[in-house]
């Protein structure tokens, strides 16, 4: 078992632990300013894994310095002593982190594989550790007579029942198999991630004839990546990724082209090949089972979802079955119309997938005299970039200052501080990670280096958001689309969270799952009000506002393509769900996702957004395993507290901006998150709030 071989291993002595700091950067204490920032730009892969195995022989020995303290256990020698501890493990861990999903290389990959399962080894001698779990729960036992305050209690408390839901309370060779399995998912779930990342680096080729009604800049940045794989001169190669290849569904007039770019990117991970993921899925899936089993769950779901505000899959299952039957009908009402246009047009075609997006804009363009590319000369990327920072400097008082000289992982790394406009008192450093390149994994998601707590003495937050725009060629400006925009303020969303969470013990820092999506969601209402509009949509070349014409049209097309983006979503969540409520586990993941899809009665005109071959947010980690379906969760209350901006007329309203931060964006995990929006809102989110907002019917 992991605690039995934990006593053999001491941490290094002060001597050799003085040496490794002196030759491994990655175990050296942060210098420079910010409170220091961590060495991005000394990292390298040989580095690691002398780092990370420091790391663990050092969290090891405070752990065993707790659980074998002679002293009766108290809330400060056994709480705080371990949200004291790993300090060192958590600095080694972000330039890891970037590493691995940012600049990943077949090394950085290898370290993946090896490091992944030794690191949940390392976690699960701290759970399953006896000594310290009996410690844990004599705090817990005391705690309504030890004059605990109610923050403390709640420490203790969900302490305590991590401890439990993680197997403290299984005998020796239950633990045993639990850090078994947890090792193999581990293993696992590098080998995925490695399989997408080797899928998504690879593109197909067009010609400038095939590239037909694809905008300039897309053109530019394809020409661009063909010519960094070496292609010939004319060549344009489309890359695997997504935001490569949305422009090419959505324009290009070559229906040919667009359905080999379509079907490429759909089948990611689903090839037969040697990067093909059904296999590890099912690996994985059967491992969640089996773990949950052990654990005492019904499902993985089940156990999963312990920690959240839905509390059971049921639960949240309802949410979503309240909404999907509006979406598939709205999705049908949109294919009606592109399919009338495509007869008129006498293209003698039936909607496939391929064509929505192609179609979706043709009826935007009959419905509103609107199109995306009439939009994007208006979404240069600096200056949305500077409307978000302007949104949150109106909305909650953060400032944001370029710098320079801060250590990064690539040149193409952006760095900003972060202050208080009342106080000038220093908040941050916010490091932007904005293009698509070779090793780094799709998506866009938001990282925290550092975090804010008092008890640590931490308070200047270190954090990034990292996206996939696509970088153009040479002196080419940044165009991106209405959808790449709400990405930006979307991840931004994040990062105003984490920049104002103000908690004093760090376990309470993070929020369930199905909350943490809710500070990004609610964010990204501010991208179209005419506040934000009218001062930074201004066109690339003359500079110029977006014209109130152009305005208006955006805001009465708000809700269309809602049923596309709403189904698109939500089949991916409902899938995840229902793979993930199997308590056997025992699965085909192909054949499951067509039969789950056809219960579910999919349209045919449309996929998931993430296909379980490449559905990163469930088989890179168990982050988001039975937890996609946050987003819908967290998106009721995110139109509910919109709703509550637009009862006062004035959407950078101050009372409602400082009531949402006191009580929801700077209290990380301190109440139970219900009630603090009640406290908010005065109720429960309602659900209608949300429906409206994308056009369905109010229940």
């Amino acid at each position: 078992m992991a605690q039995d071989t934990a006593s053999a291993k001491v941490a290094p002595d002060a001597a050799q632990a003085s040496l490794n700091k002196q030759s491994n950067p990655l175990l050296a204490d942060w210098t420079g300013p910010y409170d220091g920032v961590p060495p991005f730009d000394k990292v390298s892969p040989e580095l690691f894994p002398a780092a990370l195995q420091a790391a663990i022989d050092a969290q090891r020995a405070e752990i065993l310095a707790i659980a074998d303290n002679p002293a009766p256990a108290t809330f400060a020698n056994t709480v705080e002593a371990l949200e004291k501890s790993g300090d060192l493990l958590s600095r080694v861990f972000a330039p890891f982190g970037v590493m691995t999903s940012n600049m990943s290389t077949p090394a950085y990959q290898a370290i993946q594989r090896e490091w992944g399962p030794k690191l949940a080894a390392a976690s699960d001698e701290i759970t399953l550790n006896p000594k310290l779990f009996q410690r844990v729960k004599a705090v817990y036992d005391a705690r309504e007579t030890s004059g605990l305050n109610d923050t403390q209690k709640r420490v203790v408390t969900r302490l305590y029942d991590s401890f439990v839901r993680r197997g403290a309370n299984l005998d020796a060779a239950q633990k045993q198999q639990l850090s078994a399995y947890n090792q193999q998912l581990a293993a696992a779930f590098a080998e995925f991630s490695e399989k997408v990342l080797a899928d998504e680096s690879t593109f197909i080729t067009a010609t400038e004839a095939e590239m037909k009604g694809v905008p300039e800049d897309v053109k530019a940045a394809a020409a661009s990546a063909a010519k960094e794989r070496k292609l010939p001169a004319g060549t344009y190669a489309i890359v695997n990724t997504r935001s490569a290849v949305d422009p090419v569904l959505t324009f290009a007039d070559n229906r040919a082209l667009r359905e080999k770019a379509w079907r490429a990117f759909v089948s990611r991970g689903d090839n037969g090949d040697a990067n093909d993921t059904n296999a590890t899925i099912a690996k994985i899936v059967k491992l969640r089972a089996d773990r949950a089993k052990l654990l005492g769950f019904n499902s993985h779901a089940e156990w999963r979802m312990q920690d959240t505000m839905a509390k059971t899959p049921e639960k949240a299952t309802e949410l979503m079955m309240k909404v999907w039957p509006a979406a598939v009908a709205r999705v049908k009402e949109e294919v009606r119309d592109q399919q009338a246009i495509a007869d008129k047009e006498g293209a003698k075609i039936k909607i496939a997938p391929w064509d929505y997006r192609y179609y979706q804009e043709k009826v935007r363009k009959d419905r509103y005299n609107l199109t995306q590319d009439e939009v994007k000369p208006y979404f240069e990327l600096n200056n949305i970039i500077d409307a978000s920072y302007w949104a949150a400097g109106e909305l909650y008082g953060l400032d944001f200052k370029e710098v320079t000289g801060i250590p990064a992982w690539s040149p193409d790394i952006r760095t900003w501080s972060v202050t208080d406009r009342a106080t000038g008192k220093q908040v941050g450093l916010f490091y932007r990670d904005d293009f698509a390149r070779t090793g780094k994994r799709s998506g866009a998601w938001a990282t925290t280096y550092r975090s804010r707590s008092g008890l640590l003495g931490d308070d200047i937050v270190l954090g990034s958001n990292n996206n996939n725009f696509v970088k153009p060629g040479a002196g080419e400006p940044v165009l991106i689309s209405l959808d790449d925009a709400e990405t930006l303020f979307h991840e931004f969303g994040h990062a105003i969270h984490f920049f104002l969470s103000n908690v004093y013990y760090p376990s309470l820092g993070g929020t369930p799952r199905d909350f943490v999506e809710y500070p990004s969601q609610v964010n990204e209402n501010w991208l179209l009000t005419p506040q934000v509009l009218s001062k930074f949509a201004k066109h690339y070349k003359t500079g110029e506002p977006m014209p109130k014409a152009l305005l208006d049209k955006i805001e009465a097309s708000s809700k269309f393509n809602q049923g596309f983006a709403t189904v698109e979503y939500l089949s991916s969540a409902l899938v995840d769900m229902a793979l993930h409520v199997d308590p056997d586990g025992v699965v085909d993941p192909k054949a499951f996702e067509k039969e789950t899809l056809a219960k579910l009665g999919m349209p045919s005109e449309l996929v998931m957004r993430h296909r379980l071959p490449q559905f990163n947010h469930l088989f890179s980690s168990d982050a988001y395993s039975a937890g996609y379906y946050s987003y819908l969760w967290s998106e009721t209350m995110d139109a509910d507290t919109w709703a509550a901006f637009e009862e006062t007329g004035n959407p950078f309203d101050k009372a409602t901006a400082e009531k949402f931060k006191a009580t929801l964006l700077s209290t990380g995990n301190e109440t139970d998150r219900a009630d603090a929006y009640k406290a908010f809102r005065g109720r429960d989110p309602d659900v209608n709030a949300l429906l409206k907002k994308r056009g369905f019917p109010t229940n």
